[in-house]
C-alpha cells in the first residue's frame, strides 16, 4: 500500500511539471481580413571581369487576404495587394516605382498601379500549405494587354519578368515562406521539426528549414529557423533581360517569428538571408558566348500584421 501511495504521489507531482505540448496551426475564421506587411532590403554583389557591381533593392508591399471559406482544414481567400513600392539603385542609376503614382509616362510605377486591389484566389491549409493560386496570372495578362504603348518584344520581356516576380509561383513560394511554418504533430517549448518548401521565382530554389518552438505566452508562439537554400538542379534556365540564364547559389536563411497564439497568424516575421555562387549566363546575342557572373546576396526581409 505505502509503494502504490507513493507512486500516484509521484504522478501528482510531476504531472504538473510535464512540458506542455501544443499545436501551432492556422485558425482563421471566415469573413475576416488579414494583413502582411512586407518590408525586404536586399544588397546584391555581382563581379563582372573582375570588377565589382553592387545593387541595392528595396522593396515594401501590403496584402489582404479575406476569408471566404472554410473547409475542414483548408481555406478559401481573396488576396489583393493594398500597396507595393520598390527602389533600386546600381551604377546605371536610381529606379524608383510607387503603386500610388499615376504617370503613365512611368511605366513601372503603372503596371504596380494596375496590380493594387486587384483580387485573386488562394486556397491553403491550416499548417500554411499553398495548395492553389488563382487568376493571378490573368490580371497580368490584362495589365499589359491594356498598355499598347510599349512594343512587342518589350512587352514580352517585362510580362516575363513581371510573372517572375508577381505570378503564381512566385506568390505560393512567397506565402509559404511566410506561413509554412507549423508542425505536424504537437510539440513542447524547445522541440523542433523540419519542413522544405521551394521558392520559384526569378530562379528556382529548395529551402530545407528546422524550427524551433522557443517560447508560448498567452498572446504568441515564438518560432525560430535555421535553413539551408540551394538552387533546384533541374536545369532550367531563367530569362532575364531577353538572356538565358541558369545559377548555381547556395546559401542560408535564419527567422525569428512571433504567430498569434489564437489565430495562427503571423504577427512579426525577422529573416536574414545570405546565398552566394554563380549565375550562368548562357549564349545569346547580347553576349556571345555566354559569361559566368559571381554573386552574393544579403536580404534582411521583416513582416508583420499591420
Amino acid at each position: 500500500m505505502k509503494i502504490l501511495l507513493s507512486f500516484l504521489l509521484s504522478i501528482i507531482i510531476l504531472a504538473p511539471c510535464e512540458a506542455q505540448k501544443v499545436k501551432p496551426v492556422l485558425n482563421l475564421v471566415k469573413g475576416n481580413t488579414y494583413y502582411t506587411v512586407s518590408t525586404v532590403t536586399s544588397s546584391i554583389l555581382q563581379s563582372y571581369n573582375g570588377q565589382d557591381v553592387n545593387v541595392a533593392v528595396d522593396m515594401t508591399s501590403k496584402t489582404a487576404y479575406n476569408i471566404t471559406d472554410v473547409k475542414d482544414t483548408i481555406y478559401t481567400m481573396q488576396v489583393s495587394y493594398a500597396n507595393i513600392t520598390m527602389k533600386i539603385v546600381s551604377p546605371n542609376g536610381t529606379v524608383e516605382m510607387n503603386s500610388d503614382k499615376k504617370d503613365n509616362a512611368d511605366l513601372s510605377s503603372s503596371f504596380l498601379s494596375a496590380m493594387i486591389n486587384k483580387p485573386f484566389s488562394v486556397t491553403i491549409t491550416k499548417s500554411g500549405r499553398v495548395l492553389e493560386v488563382k487568376n493571378i496570372e490573368t490580371i497580368i495578362n490584362s495589365i499589359f494587354t491594356s498598355m499598347p504603348q510599349i512594343d512587342e518584344t518589350q512587352k514580352a520581356q517585362l510580362k516575363a519578368q513581371f510573372m517572375q516576380s508577381f505570378g503564381e509561383s512566385a506568390f505560393k513560394g512567397n506565402l509559404e515562406q511566410t506561413l509554412a511554418i507549423y508542425p505536424s504533430i504537437k510539440v513542447s517549448k524547445g522541440d523542433s521539426w523540419a519542413i522544405n518548401t521551394t521558392l520559384q521565382s526569378v530562379m528556382a530554389a529548395n529551402i530545407s528549414t528546422t524550427y524551433q518552438l522557443q517560447d508560448v505566452t498567452d498572446a504568441y508562439y515564438q518560432i525560430h529557423g535555421d535553413a539551408k537554400i540551394t538552387t533546384a538542379s533541374d536545369g532550367k534556365v531563367s530569362q532575364i533581360n531577353g538572356m538565358p540564364v541558369k545559377y548555381d547559389l547556395n546559401g542560408t536563411l535564419t527567422s525569428d517569428i512571433k504567430a498569434d497564439r489564437k489565430t495562427g497568424w503571423v504577427i512579426e516575421e525577422k529573416l536574414k538571408q545570405d546565398v552566394s555562387g554563380t549565375i550562368d549566363i548562357q549564349d545569346n546575342p547580347k553576349i556571345p558566348g555566354g559569361m559566368k557572373v559571381p554573386m552574393k546576396i544579403h536580404s534582411d526581409i521583416t513582416t508583420t500584421d499591420h
